[in-house]
């Protein structure tokens, strides 16, 4: 018997009527997940899904239509759940530690949001004004925060974009080397994550806490 294709299985994901985007959106990302990005065409997940070309142009007119719609909820997510994590951390030292573990939460529960969102494959400036406010704001989430412990001669008085971008390198390569399989060990992302944190901390937060930090201008 000859052997069935992947694009030929029978589709693996059922949709009610209404919900045909939600359906191809959660095909790309388990085909992200299983095979990569690269493997991902718009007519393999029409397939998998079993809709007609007509129906899934009607949602995506292409491959990076599809993409950018995978990185914009990406992108919501993780600034929900950042702010979720400042907001009820108490907006303080212990909230910035909750935004960082958030923040690599995200990704290990994530991987193929994350992927599209930092892996090169869509570009939030020239794709769409939904995804760039997204990404932005995923990103000024933290920018908030930095001000904020700023003001209350907590964090350094640097330039909290400089500080933020910062913040990010060190959080976004934990991130990394957590969905690559890199930390081998079960408790590795978490003690890595705190790890960095305290590092982090160091860096840029004031030593004594009951000083007031320069403003940054």
């Amino acid at each position: 018997m000859s052997r069935v294709t992947r694009t030929a299985r029978k589709p693996r994901r059922s949709y009610h009527h209404g919900n045909l985007r939600r359906a191809l959106l959660d095909e790309a990302l388990a085909t992200i997940r299983e095979e990569g990005v690269g493997r991902l065409t718009l007519r393999t997940i029409g397939a998998r899904v079993g809709v007609s070309r007509t129906a899934l142009y009607r949602h995506f007119a292409d491959k990076g239509a599809l993409l950018a719609a995978v990185a914009t909820e990406g992108f919501r997510t993780l600034r929900q759940e950042t702010f979720t994590a400042w907001e009820q951390g108490g907006r303080g030292r212990a909230a910035f530690e909750s935004m960082g573990v958030a923040y690599v939460t995200f990704a290990v529960k994530s991987p193929s949001h994350y992927r599209v969102m930092f892996g090169g494959f869509v570009d939030p400036e020239a794709c769409d004004p939904e995804l760039a406010a997204e990404a932005e704001g995923a990103f000024h989430v933290l920018v908030d925060a930095l001000i904020v412990l700023q003001r209350d001669g907590i964090v350094r008085g640097d330039d909290p974009l400089k500080t933020a971008t910062f913040v990010w390198a060190v959080v976004h390569g934990v991130a990394m080397l957590a969905i690559d399989g890199q930390l081998r060990e079960p408790s590795g992302v978490e003690e890595l994550m705190r790890y960095a944190i305290e590092r982090l901390q160091t860096g840029i937060f004031i030593a004594t806490a009951g000083a007031r930090a320069p403003q940054a201008s």
